[in-house]
């Protein structure tokens, strides 16, 4: 029987130092090119690809030099969809690309994911939920095994839906809304209180606050915990200090130059993450304003800016990290399709202030 151990496959194969390799008419080597070359079945070839013990050593090394003088890669899509599995992706949505926050996110998720054999593909949303929308369409259209997804706001509608679809969801920095999903979070809350009530201890009464859109779960809890600390001091939250919707840091150095510019100034900013941080920092410069400065979100050079700095810092590749863990085990359960699936987990990161400067 062709295949079986110790028997070598025959066939209409090239004998040793025949013809050269052929290529297809697609210029793309399939597994029939495969068979041809070795002078076994396509069967016999499937089986050494997917390193079937059974198949004769020298039928075996005889494929396997023919799939690599001919440059053949499986398709493992196909391969997966005709098992039954997913496609080995995963999809990552994040709101902005240009912050160095989303890239180390993307470390580590990856770093999880990739010894599953689970390829992460990103997709922008620009923070805009229509873009949201269709890109976890496009994404569940395209049978991914899971998504992690940083929503833009608080209409989790599409993400829920894929979820229904049996598609596992973790979110990432925002709980989910409207649906059970396992979430990974930072403390903002806590962060921004404890980043606000060291100004304060430092003498200052006078704080804005510089922060994203109002949409925005992260940046809505950072302002919460600027206006805890103010109370808890027994300060007004004066309205006149808060600018929100800035993601960009030339917005945000607009924003922090227009507070610098009032009668009464604050003699100090809370920024609730890295883009209002470093626009803030170039508005300070550019007025020469002797304004403190705490932020969310430690980043690269912080240390170098050259004036004492606050910063409310988290591993955010943990954030990552703990995202990924929390899809592999969904995905896996899918997978094996075993009893009712396990509650929504949360998990929350801890932060911690970090002084740069002097």
């Amino acid at each position: 029987m062709p295949g079986t151990p110790h028997e070598p496959e025959t066939g209409t194969g090239a004998p040793a130092g025949g013809p050269a390799p052929r290529e297809s008419r697609s210029g793309k080597a399939t597994l029939r090119d495969v068979a041809e070359q070795s002078g076994v079945s396509a069967m016999t070839a499937s089986r050494v690809l997917r390193d079937d013990p059974r198949v004769h050593p020298a039928t075996r090394d005889r494929v396997r030099a023919a799939a690599a003088a001919l440059g053949y890669r499986p398709n493992e899509l196909a391969r997966r969809l005709r098992l039954g599995r997913g496609t080995g992706l995963v999809g990552l949505v994040v709101t902005n690309l240009a912050n160095p926050f989303y890239s180390r996110l993307a470390l580590g998720v990856d770093s999880v994911l990739a010894p599953d054999g689970l390829k992460t593909v990103i997709g922008n949303t620009g923070q805009d939920l229509h873009a949201e929308r269709d890109l976890v369409a496009d994404l569940v259209g395209r049978r991914v095994d899971g998504i992690i997804a940083v929503p833009a706001g608080d209409d989790q509608r599409h993400l829920a839906a894929a979820a229904a679809e049996g598609v596992p969801v973790v979110l990432a920095s925002r709980p989910p809304e409207g649906f059970a999903a396992d979430c990974v979070l930072v403390d903002d809350f806590g962060g921004a209180r404890d980043a606000t009530a060291r100004l304060i201890a430092r003498g200052h009464r006078r704080i804005g606050f510089l922060g994203s859109p109002p949409t925005v779960y992260t940046g809505t809890e950072r302002l919460r915990g600027y206006r805890s600390a103010l109370a808890a001091a027994g300060l007004p939250a004066d309205e006149r200090y808060v600018r929100q919707g800035q993601t960009q840091p030339h917005q945000a150095e607009r924003a922090a130059s227009a507070l610098l510019r009032l009668p009464d100034p604050p003699t100090a900013l809370f920024c609730s993450n890295n883009r209002n941080t470093i626009g803030a920092f170039r508005a300070l410069r550019a007025s020469r304003s002797a304004a403190a400065l705490a932020g969310f979100d430690d980043f690269e050079l912080a240390d170098a800016l050259g004036l004492p700095l606050t910063l409310v810092a988290y591993d955010s590749d943990e954030l990552g990290r703990e995202a990924g863990r929390l899809l592999r085990a969904r995905v896996r359960a899918h997978d094996a399709a075993t009893g009712p699936p396990a509650s929504a987990r949360r998990v929350v990161l801890a932060t911690e202030l970090v002084e740069h400067g002097d």
